[in-house]
């Protein structure tokens, strides 16, 4: 194990260089799915028994990442609303990076492990990959397990926020950059695998992102995987129309991520983003995960319990960056609608499911 870098190369092992760039940066219905998406749990069957003891659990408990040894210019923390954000390109995304979203942040990585049945990716590489990039790599969890079950890779993870462990796997490195900015790695450290996951309201030009990952990857055998979660609730039953504010809220948010410049319902043009910059073999997989333990099958009840308490988790560091940054709401209307829309993401009558995609594709040679 060996300490993560911080904003510049290891003494040992050269890694890449970090991108150029400079410290200062009416919701729509989403596209319908390509005719070849792969539309996984097409129909969640509702669980009608009463519901046990274990259903009204939280079902989460976790510790939370700390981040040790960093250098002080990148720990220019701000804070608001009693929650701390990002110092580095301070704006540029909107959610904060505390304790408390780290938290939230690695339930999401169960949860996705549960989706993929304990694996880290859904391309359908022949070989583990010998170079992988994982953008806005958070607390480093993906890229440290991977890292972990591949020791003969080397992975580079980068985000805004140092909060990335000091320990990791030799084979890992951090690196505080911006996934926006001009890419430069040399044309010798092209990748295999590019990671990128939970992005949705931190990009402003999906096109350009695509372009870069293309241009950055191995030509025939490199892969570019997005995993997305859609920012909107659903349901089969017609049982969301019941949840009024929750329909407010989601409404609002993707109105305030419109007009912020970063669109949080990306999900259902990666695909087409990806045929366009030049990829091939490009494959589309949408999953309804519930929110709540109420469907029938085993499986997705239990994934449906994690979801609802990441949901619960995630409503105020939203409320605030959007609708609290960008519309100009106070911080006691924030508080009202968050306390009203965690209650009806509680509500065991209410069937609410979203989708989260799963899109990768390969560069040819």
């Amino acid at each position: 194990m060996s300490s993560a870098n911080v904003g510049g190369p290891s003494q040992s092992t050269p890694p890449p260089p970090p991108t150029q760039s400079h410290q200062s940066a009416e919701p729509q219905q989403p596209p319908a799915p390509p005719p070849d998406a792969n539309d996984d749990d097409a129909h969640l069957e509702i669980d009608t028994a009463t519901p046990t003891d274990s259903d009204a659990d939280s079902a989460f408990d976790a510790n939370s990442t700390s981040s040790t040894s960093l250098a002080s210019s990148i720990l220019n923390y701000e804070y608001s609303n009693g929650r701390r954000y990002h110092g580095y390109r301070s704006g540029a995304y909107p959610l904060p990076n505390d304790d408390e979203e780290q938290d939230r942040l690695d339930l999401l990585h169960h949860i996705f492990l549960l989706l993929l049945n304990g694996k880290l990716y859904d391309a359908p590489l022949p070989n583990p990959p010998s170079r992988v990039l994982d953008l806005g790599t958070g607390t480093g969890i993906w890229a440290i397990d991977f890292a972990d079950e591949n020791p003969g890779s080397t992975i580079v993870g980068t985000d805004l926020s140092p909060i990335q462990p000091s320990w990791v796997p030799p084979n890992a490195r951090f690196y505080i950059d911006d996934a926006e900015a001009e890419w430069v790695y040399p044309a010798e450290e092209r990748f295999e695998l590019v990671h990128v996951r939970g992005l949705s309201g931190s990009i402003g030009d999906w096109d350009r992102l695509v372009a870069q990952c293309f241009a950055h990857l191995e030509p025939g055998s490199g892969w570019l995987e997005f995993q997305e979660p859609e920012a909107w609730v659903w349901s089969d039953d017609g049982s969301v129309a019941k949840a009024e504010s929750l329909v407010q809220w989601q409404e609002l948010c993707n109105s305030a991520a419109g007009k912020f410049g970063k669109e949080l319902r990306v999900g259902a043009g990666l695909g087409e983003r990806m045929r366009r910059a030049g990829f091939v073999d490009v494959r589309e997989r949408v999953v309804k995960v519930p929110v709540g333990g109420w469907p029938k099958d085993a499986r997705m009840k239990e994934i449906g319990r994690y979801q609802r308490e990441h949901m619960a988790m995630g409503i105020e560091p939203y409320t605030y960056g959007f609708i609290g940054k960008v519309l100009g709401w106070t911080e006691e209307e924030c508080k009202v609608i968050t306390a009203k829309v965690v209650n009806e993401v509680r509500d065991r009558s209410l069937h609410l499911y979203i989708k989260f995609w799963f899109v990768c594709g390969r560069k040819p040679e």
